[in-house]
């Protein structure tokens, strides 16, 4: 899955990129209009896999990991072409779910695009540029359905979809948020839409704003977030920086001090992994201990070939055992005296933190 971070120039969106990737993409205290996008990876922090790393001491430790991109800042007028507009939208196609950065912080150094700080301002303006631009091919489409000689039954069905969606788009509603039937959705596939796409917002504070828990318009925000079903993160972009450059222990010592039993980074990069319906099986051994991803509902057999397509092919059963029971016995071996070591078919749909030896033949 690809998710692409987006929100108006000096919103931070390339400093979150830097740390959820560990990338060091220049930043700008204005904005550049710069018009490529950035690819990371992001990896998923996960104490299940720290603790199978503490009990196997493997060669190798793999978290499960995500691909992030970094969007060009967008303004407004972005769907007709203003800007770096076509860019950006072209951008937006790419990716599969976005994280919008909105921006509360005030520092008179980095200089707002709009010129003060308005987060329900600045929301409805990304949001309004994606809605538009679907809104815009809707159109079309429509007129060219209404205009065909001959009207078949499957293109009726898409021309009351479009004008579900139109009906929405005109209420300032993403077409994601929208009530659609497996059917509909099918009929909108090929259309690539941007409102389509989830989307959740990650909120850029300050140090005191992080401190106080307060910043302008929270809550309005909330209401607009709890409404639409779309969760909000508050990280402070200059404390992740500074916890960023200290090694192991003096970010523990920091981050105690603060009272942050998280980082945001951690936060944000959790929270995105879960909000788009992935979850992880693991792997483990003295070679290496690794975290899979997977949608949820992914069943035995279609996890085993995440792996190799050979144990998907020749696949015999899983060997499961959950985590959580590892955790609580602490070997493998009290696990099976309490007959907690399952063998399941290929039909047996996976958990996250299932623990899974695949047992195949080819």
């Amino acid at each position: 899955m690809k998710i692409g971070l987006t929100g108006l120039p000096t919103s931070g969106k390339t400093t979150f990129f830097n740390l959820l990737t560990h990338s060091s993409i220049e930043t700008s205290a204005y904005s550049s209009g710069k018009a490529e996008a950035h690819l990371g990876v992001a990896r998923i922090p996960d104490c299940r896999v720290d603790f199978l790393a503490g009990m196997y001491h493997p060669k190798k430790t793999t978290y499960a990991a995500m691909e992030l991109i970094d969007l060009p800042g967008l303004v407004k007028g972005a769907s007709s072409g203003k800007g770096v507009g076509n860019q950006f939208l072209e951008s937006v196609r790419k990716v599969d779910a976005l994280i919008q950065i909105v921006r509360t912080f005030t520092n008179d150094e980095v200089m707002h695009v709009e010129g003060s700080i308005n987060p329900m301002r600045d929301i409805d303006t990304v949001n309004l540029e994606l809605l538009l631009s679907d809104l815009g091919v809707i159109e079309t489409r429509i007129e060219r359905i209404e205009n065909s000689k001959k009207i078949n039954s499957v293109m009726k069905e898409e021309l009351e979809v479009l004008k579900k969606c139109r009906d929405g788009l005109e209420q300032e509603m993403p077409i994601h948020t929208l009530e659609l039937t497996g059917e509909e959705k099918e009929h909108l596939k090929t259309f690539n839409f941007l409102s389509v796409k989830p989307m959740f917002l990650v909120v850029n504070v300050d140090e005191e704003q992080l401190e106080t828990g307060e910043y302008p318009q929270k809550g309005e925000l909330y209401s607009y977030a709890g409404e639409r079903s779309i969760p909000v993160i508050e990280v402070c972009a200059k404390v992740e920086m500074e916890i960023d450059r200290l090694d192991e222990e003096d970010k523990r010592l920091f981050m105690e001090e603060l009272g942050i039993e998280e980082s945001g980074i951690d936060r944000t990069a959790r929270a995105t992994y879960d909000y788009f319906g992935l979850i992880s099986f693991l792997t483990a051994g003295e070679d290496e201990v690794k975290a899979w991803t997977i949608k949820k509902g992914t069943t035995a057999h279609r996890a085993a070939g995440k792996i190799h397509s050979d144990i998907e092919r020749g696949f015999i059963r899983a060997e499961v055992v959950k985590y959580s029971d590892l955790k609580a016995l602490g070997s493998m071996a009290k696990l099976k005296e309490k007959g907690l070591f399952r063998l399941e078919g290929k039909d047996y749909v996976v958990q996250d933190g299932d623990i899974i030896n695949f047992r195949f033949n080819v």
